[in-house]
């Protein structure tokens, strides 16, 4: 029986991992009593106890959490983003290389993705590593994603009526041109500019796309939308949760909602290209993500539960 603990069990990732595990019949979750859930002494015995512990916690108390590991067969699997660009981290997202899955294969401190970066590193990691984008392209990045992202707090905004008229709008955040997701997006990808992300969120639960438009004549001399398809075609082409699909109407950002895929569009013409991710941000965006590394990481089918 696999021993899990979920530190920071009560928000929205953890709850999600909670019902998934729940499901299984090889899983034994490891709780504590409510007045002893923040007890640093407590946590630490959970932790130590567990051969897998989730941390869905706020970047500082998940970094706390981490010195408090001193089982050296306890696997952390960090929802964070406390440890997303941190070096000795395996960062959570197998389907981009085989160093990538063997560096979650083999270590005992995991970063999951964020949701937005998710769909940004899956659409542009393989152009980088292909050669067809240069590193210093000047990406923009726009995401729409549903409420729940924001959280609990976020969660009962949206849905405590009365509410604030503005929230029957999409809203576009991060002004400033910073998010947290933007360190990972330039790491991972080994960008040499930092794009341009512009997040919205919207009157909608759960899902969200991602989307990275392209001029060709910035491209490797040419590259047409049918290289880049077919490049991304191959990456993925053995990937159980990364699918190049079709789509000519109108894509969905909510199409994936309760799963733990990512489908990956290319449309446009040979003058610009426009590359779209959809994943729910709670699936590949979080707790099916986690989930799927815990299943990698202790060598079991990584579907399972999924």
């Amino acid at each position: 029986m696999i021993k899990v603990f979920i530190d920071g069990r009560e928000g929205t990732t953890g709850l999600r991992i909670d019902v998934r595990l729940k499901l299984r019949g090889d899983v034994e979750i490891l709780t504590l009593p409510e007045q002893l859930r923040k007890d640093p002494a407590a946590r630490k015995e959970a932790i130590n106890a567990s051969d897998v512990t989730f941390l869905c916690l706020p970047d500082a108390a998940a970094r706390e959490a981490v010195s408090l590991v001193e089982n050296p067969h306890t696997v952390v699997i960090d929802a964070s983003t406390a440890h997303r660009t941190a070096e000795g981290w395996a960062y959570g997202f197998a389907e981009l290389s085989k160093n990538h899955r063997e560096a979650i294969a083999n270590g005992k401190r995991i970063a999951n993705p964020g949701c937005y970066a998710s769909g940004f590193v899956a659409l542009v990691y393989p152009l980088i590593e292909s050669g067809i984008v240069p590193r210093d392209y000047p990406f923009v990045c726009h995401a729409v994603s549903g409420y729940s992202g924001g959280g609990k707090k976020q969660i009962a905004n949206y849905e405590t009526m009365p509410r604030d008229p503005s929230l029957d709008t999409p809203r576009i955040y991060a002004l400033g041109l910073e998010h947290k997701h933007l360190p990972e997006m330039v790491k991972v990808c080994s960008l040499s500019r930092t794009p341009v992300f512009n997040p919205y969120i919207c009157d909608f639960y759960s899902g969200m796309s991602v989307s990275v438009p392209l001029f060709t004549d910035h491209l490797k001399m040419g590259t047409t939308k049918e290289t880049v398809k077919k490049i991304l075609c191959e990456h993925y082409g053995n990937a159980g949760f990364v699918r190049v699909s079709e789509e000519e109407g109108f894509i969905a950002a909510n199409g994936l909602v309760g799963t733990n895929y990512m489908d990956l569009f290319v449309n446009g013409n040979n003058e610009r290209i426009l590359l779209t991710a959809t994943l729910d941000n709670l699936g590949k965006g979080a707790s099916g993500a986690a989930i799927q590394n815990m299943n990698i990481a202790l060598g079991l089918d990584e579907r399972l539960g999924l």
